[in-house]
């Protein structure tokens, strides 16, 4: 891609980020399946974790997203950036569709207005650190330096 820049300087801590947000994710999914066990997997409960509505579905899903974004952080080599891009996208549009069906019997993840609005918040974070986590050779480095220019 032409707009991803190669070797950015920051590199190291947009990856730690990304990480970071993996953590996050992991850690709500499991507060939330411990919270939320018993309840029914799509349920519609009162189950609430870190302030955000939540169920088991939603749970598991918060921890698979986890875990794929910390196993591409540790892997690296520009996996981590093609990882976190994809995984901010499928959580964006999660997001997006729980906002959409929010009031309604469809809302499957038991999503509330702030899970919405943290999750859209992780997705753009996770889409930032791989925008800028991408590494290159030198040659790659320069012909994004030059696409750049032409811009």
């Amino acid at each position: 891609m032409a707009h991803t820049p190669v070797n950015h300087p920051a590199r190291p801590i947009y990856r730690a980020i990304g990480g970071l947000t993996g953590l996050y994710l992991v850690v709500f999914g499991a507060i939330g399946f411990l919270a939320s066990t018993g309840d029914p997997f799509l349920g519609r409960s009162d189950a609430q974790v870190l302030g955000q509505g939540t169920n088991l579905g939603l749970s598991l899903f918060s921890v698979a997203a986890g875990v794929i974004v910390l196993v591409g952080t540790a892997v690296g080599r520009n996996l981590d950036v093609l990882v976190n891009q994809w995984m901010a996208y499928l959580i964006m549009v999660v997001s997006l569709a729980g906002l959409a069906l929010i009031r309604t019997e469809a809302n499957i993840f038991n999503l509330s207005v702030a899970t919405v609005i943290v999750l859209m918040v992780l997705s753009l974070v996770l889409l930032m650190a791989g925008m800028y986590g991408k590494v290159g050779t030198d040659e790659e480095q320069e012909n994004w330096q030059k696409a750049r220019l032409v811009l």
